[in-house]
């Protein structure tokens, strides 16, 4: 049976697109073989090939790690578009926000930072300045009260949402970087409350949300003295505060 045969098989809808990959990062017959196995088994794409197309960059995924998703891309759109000097990737995953930023305004200073220690390994694959640790905490405290533009792409999924998420998802993406809490807003209420302290007067937070989270993010926002507005593409919406 063909790579494409036995991709199909197991449901993989592009199943040709996902065999050229496959094919293109294999080193030797056996490790096509092992690559395909685990893909059929259910491993994501991305963590078989250690890549995520970002923004139109590769990103560096390693496996239980956040897939960075394409609908995130507006939250990059969306800072670039300010020109920060300073900013930071909150809840960073992988880095590929923070990446794709750096990519775009080389002469900016980014940093990342997450609490998953896997998570931050990865990061540091792509990026400099990546610290481990829970939100604001793990910042270095020299740069309170200068960043221009925090991106925190928090975990927003109700937890009782996450068995209802893709296998892909729910089964080999880290659950720290899935639960949002009860109604999915716990973290973003967090960053919310903190990040007045940490931006620079004008300063931005931005964060991915759903349109049914949509109204209760913008309450959070403005209740940490944040103006507020919602900001949304075709296929994405982000919650974007201004101190």
């Amino acid at each position: 049976m063909s790579t494409v045969d036995r991709l199909r098989a197991a449901g993989c809808v592009f199943a040709e697109d996902e065999a050229a990959l496959l094919h293109e990062a294999a080193t030797s017959p056996q490790h096509l073989e092992e690559m395909v196995t685990q893909r059929v088994q259910g491993l994501p794409l991305e963590h078989v090939v250690g890549w995520a197309e970002f923004c139109g960059r590769r990103i560096t995924v390693t496996q239980g790690v956040f897939v960075p998703r394409h609908r995130t891309e507006l939250l990059v759109d969306l800072a670039v578009e300010l020109k920060p000097s300073l900013a930071v990737d909150l809840c960073c995953g992988s880095g590929a926000i923070g990446a794709v930023i750096q990519h775009r305004l080389p002469d900016a200073t980014v940093y990342a930072a997450d609490i998953d220690p896997v998570a931050a390994e990865c990061a540091r694959k792509n990026l400099t300045n990546v610290f481990e640790g829970d939100l604001f905490d793990a910042l270095p405290t020299h740069i309170k009260g200068h960043i221009d533009v925090v991106v925190a792409n928090v975990p927003y999924v109700p937890t009782d949402d996450i068995q209802f998420m893709p296998p892909e998802a729910r089964d080999f993406e880290a659950r720290i970087a899935l639960d949002g809490g009860t109604d999915g807003l716990d973290i973003l209420r967090r960053v919310a409350a903190q990040a007045a302290v940490w931006l620079r007067p004008g300063g931005h937070l931005m964060s991915e949300t759903s349109e049914r989270q949509a109204p209760e993010a913008l309450a959070a926002f403005t209740a940490a003295g944040l103006g507020a507005k919602l900001v949304t593409s075709e296929d994405a919406a982000a919650v974007v505060g201004r101190t």
